[in-house]
């Protein structure tokens, strides 16, 4: 993979130019493309800015976002060429820090489960997850350093897994969603997609302003309570080994860890969140739905169809217990500064089942609002494993410091 924060010191030192830089981007989408399939969108002609902490970044954008100088098509026929006048606001916030749009990445139809034709990097045959599929694929191949996606349920965190990446779905709303096509307004959050933890609070740092990401160094004997969620149901026996080989690493290091079991009320919140983003989806949607109801991709037509009978009483009934939930939550982390628990199932599933796998262990945290950082730990049958850290709301850079201390103890493990 591409390290932004190894070209941001090539590029102070003099050693790298911000053209090189992105030339280098290029070069590699143009080796790999053919394979992987990231981009829905590849701008040959993009160049590095002049100035700006992000210059020489080139940035992959997932095609729920808009950007003025690309169609924003959304993975759906019925937006097939539609041109935004303005780019979202995390655009810009990344274009004014100096980075490079390179390209729109593939993303589920309307960000929901129908796949894309994007494949794993590390093994064709597999998915590299969704909805936020392009992303993940494109840093995970090694074609550029940052890419943008969002999480609903699990769309950052759960491909960044099935990818080898690292990844951040951030505190809730510290990146605007304005001008991203909204599936759920209370769920929607945009992530970033890196090779490591470092290169996350990089990236951050330039976009936001934020002090906090400024420095942020590997934390120091952070104390760990591990989650297993088995009120999502079991996973697959390589998802646990590498939860294991997380824990034995981070004790070795120096962690204090210990099992820890959520409050009934935060088990709750788990199992309302479809509701909540179901019942929001509708609205959303409302337009696709009414008027291109046959043109919608067909496993998200069928789940629209599924839930068309959510009731304001369900949904206000499901804000409530989130609001319950959130609450324990924070109580939670007097004992402990992170929580820690599986990104995903297991490994990547193959391609020919067509699911981008389950999101059972990602809902949760989105809808608590919580940051979240995947951590890649092992490779299982040569497909990528990782585990992900999870702080209290608005404690993304001690997310990030804690998922570093993970990976320099996973790089010291050998």
């Amino acid at each position: 993979m591409i390290s932004l924060a190894d070209l941001q010191r090539r590029i102070e030192a003099g050693e790298l130019s911000p053209d090189a830089a992105i030339a280098q981007s290029h070069a590699a989408i143009e080796a790999k493309e053919k394979d992987v399939r990231a981009f829905v969108r590849h701008d040959k002609s993009a160049r590095a800015q002049a100035s700006g902490p992000l210059r020489g970044i080139a940035v992959g954008i997932k095609d729920i976002i808009d950007t003025a100088n690309m169609p924003t098509e959304m993975g759906s026929d019925i937006y097939r060429g539609w041109q935004p006048r303005a780019d979202a606001p995390v655009v810009m916030m990344l274009k004014r820090a100096g980075a490079t749009i390179i390209g729109k990445t593939t993303t589920t139809a309307f960000a929901s489960r129908d796949p894309t034709p994007t494949l794993n990097p590390h093994n064709l045959g597999h998915s590299p997850g969704g909805s936020s599929s392009g992303s993940a694929a494109a840093v995970g191949a090694g074609m550029i350093p940052l890419a943008l996606g969002t999480q609903t349920g699990g769309s950052v965190i759960r491909p960044a897994a099935y990818c080898g990446t690292a990844a951040i779905k951030p505190s809730f709303r510290m990146l605007p969603t304005v001008g991203v096509k909204c599936y759920s307004w209370a769920l929607d959050t945009v992530g970033l997609f890196g090779a490591r933890a470092e290169d996350l609070a990089r990236g951050l740092l330039a976009m936001t302003g934020r002090s906090e990401f400024s420095g942020i160094a590997p934390a120091k004997s952070p104390r760990i309570g591990v989650v297993r969620q088995e009120f999502a149901g079991a996973v697959e026996p390589a998802a646990e080994e590498g939860l294991q080989a997380a824990i034995k690493v981070a004790e070795r290091a120096g962690a204090i860890v210990q099992t820890i079991d959520l409050p009934e009320a935060v088990q709750e919140a788990w199992r309302i969140h479809p509701i909540v983003q179901d019942f929001e989806a509708h609205r959303a949607l409302a337009w696709e739905f009414s008027e291109r109801h046959d043109e919608i991709a067909p496993m998200l037509r069928a789940s629209l169809d599924a839930t068309a009978h959510l009731t304001p009483k369900e949904y206000d009934e499901a804000r409530r217990i989130s609001r319950r939930g959130r609450r324990e939550l924070g109580e939670l982390f007097e004992g402990v500064d992170v929580l820690l628990t599986y990104s995903a199932p297991g490994t990547a599933p193959a391609k020919k089942l067509a699911t981008t796998g389950d999101p059972r262990y990602n809902r949760l945290w989105t809808l608590m609002g919580n940051p979240c950082v995947n951590v890649p730990v092992l490779k299982v049958g040569g497909l990528p494993i990782g585990v992900q850290v999870i702080a209290r709301f608005g404690n993304d850079a001690h997310a990030l410091a804690t998922a570093w201390f993970l990976e320099d103890a996973l790089a010291k493990s050998g």
